[in-house]
């Protein structure tokens, strides 16, 4: 069943249900504390105007008022931070489901995804559920306990104000309702256009240098201010809204004050008010009209505040509803293994059966691939762009499972094995590898963290990246930016070499790893890849002469299929794709 952002925010109440339960239980005792303190201030004033009591008479009463209003600022502050921990607590658990929900989804989901509106989800998204958990929820607790405590005191003294507070305090609410939800709708469509403008402004970020030189950035700044402007009229309409709410709430509210007080003052000055005798109001004392007149504000206080914090709750659907989005996708099926694990000191064998995959329904990546990678072989995958090299890769390191067919590991298959344990056996180098904010040798041991130094220095040996990382300011403690910024292409591709060489898998997948290198980077980067694939496992994904001409087996892949396979002089001596693909770089040479 699909989960709705109202049924998001339900669900994730109990992470917040204590503190919750304290914040509403302070908010009551301020809130009889304000009955006891409007009840001194009647009985002081009364003493002093009707008594003419002098400030040694009310003394006594001072005393305590001083101390109620102290204890009313710390029952404010203590509540405040237990509403903050209340929402703190919701979304450190919500971000960490999110984030793993990401994860287990994997690089497949995630690459249909847009990465600023993801970014924005995670970060503003899930802080706009603030208000929600820190005013909204408390709000709706003490909107029926407080004017209640309040009624139960009030109609002993004056029924009359008591009904006319019972009679107009569900107007409030209801229209608070009534422009709310026209207030949800545009809220929705807002974070939706601030999701599509996060998500753009990334885009135009990251493509900055594409934009100059194709000339393009003055009307790319066109279309950001367009975006911009959408945004910035929906929410000035959520804010007119907002404020006619407000107006609402402030009305209805003044309007009950103002009866009150009309009554009130009708009867202390002893006039006749309009009602029939059946409904004749009782007298009232100056002491119990004030009483009741400083308790009706209080009264209304807790649904203008509900009114109010009404619109955290707007903001916390419109920015639950893409977070329930992401929660609804289907994670892929993965079913841990009961046998033993696989060795981890051993090559591994590997058998695509017929294996089919399907992105899409009548979108085939692979048609019935089959091929064995035997333990210690080196195998190279090679065919033009498109043909399903990627897909072979992604099947292989368990980010997508097969729509048909079977992989099977050790004659395992792959479906059947925990995926995490599956994992730890391979090494993985991308054709851009991802090097994390952080130091050189923290990016090395990133699948290893408990690695030593020595280790990591003789991985970097091993792959012939020890001469540029000591020509670094700090060597291996040199600070690299996001993306690896500051260093070059062939300098990230050894690092992530290295990685390779540390964790010391049983199955290396190498997806173009030297392409758009210097001859002299993918000179070094290929010794390297030599010195890997020593008593391992390796599937090879390339395009240049010199990554495959050493393969054990080559592969060539052509619309989903494998239509040619042996090493490179028997497929060179053959008139097929190969061969063709073979003069072809070397013509571009």
């Amino acid at each position: 069943m699909a989960l709705s952002s109202p049924d998001l925010l339900k669900a994730l109440e109990p992470r917040a249900a204590r503190w919750l339960k304290l914040s509403v239980a302070l908010g009551l005792g301020g809130g009889l504390l304000i009955i006891l303190q409007a009840w001194l201030l009647a009985r002081i004033i009364d003493a002093v105007v009707f008594a003419a009591a002098g400030l040694r008479e009310v003394q006594g009463w001072l005393w305590p008022l001083l101390g109620i209003f102290l204890l009313r600022a710390g029952i404010g502050w203590a509540s405040e931070q237990t509403a903050f921990r209340a929402a703190a607590a919701v979304k450190l658990a919500l971000r960490a489901r999110v984030v793993r929900h990401i994860h287990a989804l994997g690089p497949s989901w995630l690459a249909g995804q847009r990465s600023g509106a993801l970014s924005e989800d995670l970060t503003r998204g899930i802080d706009n559920l603030q208000d929600y958990y820190a005013r909204y929820l408390p709000a709706m607790s003490l909107t029926l306990l407080i004017p209640l405590a309040i009624l139960l005191v009030v109609l002993p003294l004056d029924w009359l104000s008591a009904l006319v507070m019972l009679c107009t305090a569900p107007l409030i609410p209801v229209f608070m309702i009534l422009i709310g939800q026209g207030v949800e709708i545009l809220s929705q469509r807002q974070w939706r256009q601030l999701a599509r403008m996060a998500a753009h402004f990334l885009d135009v970020i990251q493509g900055l240098s594409t934009l100059k030189l194709f000339n393009a950035s003055r009307r790319e700044a066109a279309v950001i201010a367009s975006i911009s402007d959408a945004y910035r009229h929906s929410t000035m309409e959520v804010l007119r809204l907002a404020f006619l709410s407000s107006a609402v709430l402030e009305f209805f509210s003044t309007l009950g004050i103002a009866i009150v007080a009309v009554l009130i003052g009708f009867r202390l000055y002893q006039l006749d008010l309009p009602l029939p005798d059946l409904l004749a109001p009782p007298e009232v004392s100056f002491f119990a009209g004030f009483f009741v007149l400083l308790l009706a504000p209080e009264f209304y206080l807790p649904l203008r505040s509900l009114g109010t914090h009404y619109h955290g709750r707007l903001e916390a659907i419109a920015a639950a509803e893409r977070l329930a989005v992401i929660l609804n996708t289907p994670l892929p099926e993965r079913r841990p293994s009961a046998a033993a694990p696989l060795p981890q000191d051993a090559g591994l064998a590997v058998r695509f059966q017929d294996i089919h995959f399907r992105y899409a329904a009548g979108r085939e990546a692979l048609a019935g691939v089959s091929f064995d990678i035997a333990p210690g072989e080196r195998i190279a995958l090679v065919g033009p762009s498109g043909a399903g090299k990627t897909t072979v890769a992604s099947l292989l390191l368990g980010f997508v499972r097969p729509t048909e067919g079977s992989i099977l590991v050790d004659g395992r298959n792959l479906n059947d094995l925990d995926l995490d344990h599956w994992r730890r056996l391979l090494a993985w180098v991308p054709q851009s590898p991802r090097l994390f904010a952080g130091s050189i040798r923290d990016n090395i041991r990133l699948g290893t963290p408990d690695a030593d130094d020595d280790a990591v220095r003789a991985a970097a040996t091993r792959a012939f990246a020890t001469e540029l990382i000591e020509t670094l300011p700090h060597g291996y403690d040199t600070h690299v930016g996001e993306r690896g910024a500051g260093l070059s292409g062939g300098q990230i591709q050894r690092i992530a070499l290295a990685r390779a060489f540390l964790r010391d898998a049983r199955l290396v997948v190498l997806d173009e790893a030297t392409a758009s290198l210097d001859p002299s980077s993918e000179a070094a980067v290929q010794r390297a890849m030599d010195a890997l694939a020593v008593g391992r496992s390796m599937l090879v994904i390339a395009h240049r002469l010199a990554t495959v001409r050493n393969a054990d087996r080559i592969l060539v892949i052509d619309n989903g299929r494998v239509i040619e396979q042996g090493d490179h002089a028997s497929l060179s001596a053959r008139d097929g794709p190969y061969r063709r693909m073979v003069r072809l770089l070397e013509a571009a040479a």
